[in-house]
Formats: C-alpha cells, structure tokens, sequence
C-alpha cells in the first residue's frame, strides 16, 4: 500500500470519527455504565423495547421540517399540547381503552393543524433562525395552553367529571390518570420473547410512518420541500411556493407530533397536565442528535440509533452514579447535562462544518480565479 493511499485511509477514518463524534460518545458513555450499574441484559432490552416503542413516533416528527430546511423543530411541543388536550376530553367523557385512544388523536389532529399553521407562519417570518423561534413559540404557546387548562376548562369548555376537575370547580389537575388506557395500545397484539414484551401493533404504526415518510419524500410535494432545504431562492425561481411547503412541513409536523403523544402518554398511563410536553421537545431533539443527525440532515436509522443510545444513558446513568458516589441524584443531574449538552454540541459541530465548507468553497473560488488569471 502507498503512501498516499494510507494518508487517504486515515483522513477517511478521522472524517467518519469527526461526522458521528456524538453516537461515538454515547457508545462509550454506555459502554462504561453498563458494567458498573448491574443491569442484566434482559432488563435493559427489555426497557429499549419498551421506549422505542414510546418515543420512536414523536421522534420521527421531527424528520419532515429537516428535509424543509427549517432545523430541528423545538415548536412540535405544539402537537405534544394538542395530544394532551385530546386525552382530556377523553377522560373526562370516560371513553376508554382503543376508541379512546383513536378518538383522542381525531380531536388532536384539528388542533395541530391549526397550531402547526400559526407555527408556519411565524417561522416564514423568521427565515434562518427558525429553531430558536419555534423554541420561543413553543413558550409562549405553553403560556396560551396553561390559560385554557387551568382557566376555560371547567368554566368556559364544559369538564364534568369532578375527578379531573380542581376543587374550586375549574382548571383541570396536576395529573389525569389515563389507568384504564393504559398500555392498551402496547397489549393488544405483544408478544413476549425470552422475557422482554414486544409491542407489535405500536411497532406497526412506527413502520407505517417510516413508509409514509420514505413515500413522501419521492413525492412532488416531498421534492419541493427537499428542493426548499437545498437553497429557497432557487426553489423560489423554479416555481415552488416556498412559504406554502414550509407551512405545510410544519404542521405534517404538529400533527405527527399529536399523534405521537397520545402514543406516548398511553404507555405511561397519565397526564402530568401542566409539564408533560415540556421536556419532550428537547429530549426528541437530543435523541435525535445522539442518534448521529444534524440540523439539516437526518435520517430514519437516526431516529433508532438515537432511542437506543440515549433511552440507555438515561436508564444506566443514575445507577452508575449511585454505585460511583452512593447518590442517585448525581446520575440524574449527569442525564440532564447530557441531554442539553448533546444539543449544544451538536448545534456547534454543525455550525463549525459549515464555516469549514464555506471556507473551503472560498479558497476553490480564489484558486479557480487565479487561475483563469494565468492563462
């Protein structure tokens, strides 16, 4: 072997460890807790299973607004709302089981439409800083859903069961239990393997919206968004309706988003009303990201990389740090810095791949100019 031919071996080696740095990172992470936390092999398959088939639908949201070109999109806590709005006419209207979880999404899918819509044309607003506006919209949509919750519902929007109810007659409760939903999508057509249960009906919706979205992509519609992430003014001047795909995009987002929740909050089998969908935005994003993802490409295989990696970190972590420090809670703060950590990370390694392409692109530029030059 020549020289050269090694010196191109190991750039394309350092080339594969600086573009998958974060999954490395988390393999690492999870490799040395594992041992040390006690797990068997069983427990944590076993509880992979259990939340990939929890999150892996709410994460797959995320994948539309990347291909639009529009980032990571913090705003599909807007959906996570409008699933739990769902859930909680359903248990106050005491409809159980599989119709009320289909019925919850029917109710979640107009309010997503209808939130991804005012989404959409917020961020059309802000071309290029769209993640940090949807992260800012998504507060002050939790600000707007609060009111609804702990205000109208109850005085305004007919509650009848005083279960749900706050004593003083309005406002929905800290936590509406969902105990007679519970897992009922999960149940219904699991297997169990060797001790770990296998959710085979949630897997079969996850696969169906990873077929929906491997369809959509070879559609127009999918081609035009992918043509809007490459470069909007070239779009625009080939005809697309650049602001119409991206609104669009976002509320394929919301919707799937809603959805996804009450997929989510089934398995957990409650409603923490006020702070459920805080958190979910960001830790999806996180998931993503450890899964390999950038803020302008992801794929499918990210989305269950990601679950694996980073739902493992977050079941080995605390126990690792107990058994290191003899307090749990110092595996729990681990988690947390982890989680936003990744992001940050993430968000710089894009940001300093870009200015290296942008850098490069300039240099070919001048070498190509001067070169024109000389002849």
């Amino acid at each position: 072997m020549s020289k050269k031919q090694k010196n191109n071996g190991s750039n394309s080696i350092l080339e594969l460890i600086r573009n998958n740095s974060v999954p490395l990172m988390f393999i690492i992470i999870c490799a040395v807790c594992i041992p040390i936390s006690g797990f068997s092999p069983g427990y944590l398959l076993n509880e992979i299973v259990t939340r990939m088939g929890r999150n892996a639908f709410l994460i797959l949201s995320l994948l539309i607004p990347i291909m639009a070109g529009m980032g990571l999109n913090f705003g599909m806590t807007l959906g996570a709302m409008a699933g739990e709005i769902g859930l909680i006419f359903v248990a106050d209207w005491q409809i159980w089981g599989i119709p009320g979880i289909i019925l919850a999404m029917i109710i979640s899918i107009p309010i997503s439409i209808l939130l991804g819509l005012f989404c959409g044309k917020m961020l059309n607003m802000a071309k290029g800083r769209e993640m940090v506006t949807s992260y800012i919209i998504s507060f002050f949509m939790n600000g707007l859903y609060q009111l609804v919750v702990l205000y109208m519902m109850g005085s305004i929007i007919p509650i009848i069961h005083s279960s749900i109810k706050l004593p003083r007659g309005y406002g929905v409760r800290n936590t509406v239990s969902l105990l007679h939903m519970r897992q009922y999508l999960d149940n219904l057509l699991a297997i169990h393997i060797g001790g770990v249960k296998i959710p085979v009906l949630t897997f079969i919706i996850i696969a169906l919206l990873c077929l929906f979205i491997v369809w959509f992509r070879k559609t127009k519609l999918g081609q035009d968004m992918r043509a809007v992430g490459q470069d909007m003014d070239v779009a625009g001047d080939a005809g697309i309706k650049v602001e119409r795909t991206r609104i669009i995009a976002i509320i394929m987002s919301t919707v799937f988003a809603g959805l996804g929740m009450v997929i989510y909050l089934q398995n957990m089998g409650n409603i923490s009303t006020y702070s459920s969908h805080t958190q979910i935005g960001m830790f999806c994003i996180a998931a993503l990201l450890v899964g390999g993802a950038s803020v302008d490409r992801a794929s499918i295989g990210n989305v269950f990389l990601g679950v694996i990696l980073f739902h493992l970190m977050f079941i080995v972590a605390p126990k690792a740090g107990a058994t290191i420090t003899g307090d749990s809670m110092i595996g729990e703060y681990f988690r947390v810095f982890i989680s936003y950590g990744v992001i940050t990370v993430a968000l710089i390694m894009y940001e300093t791949k870009k200015r290296r392409a942008k850098g490069k692109a300039g240099q070919m530029l001048q070498l190509a100019q001067s070169e024109e030059g000389e002849n």
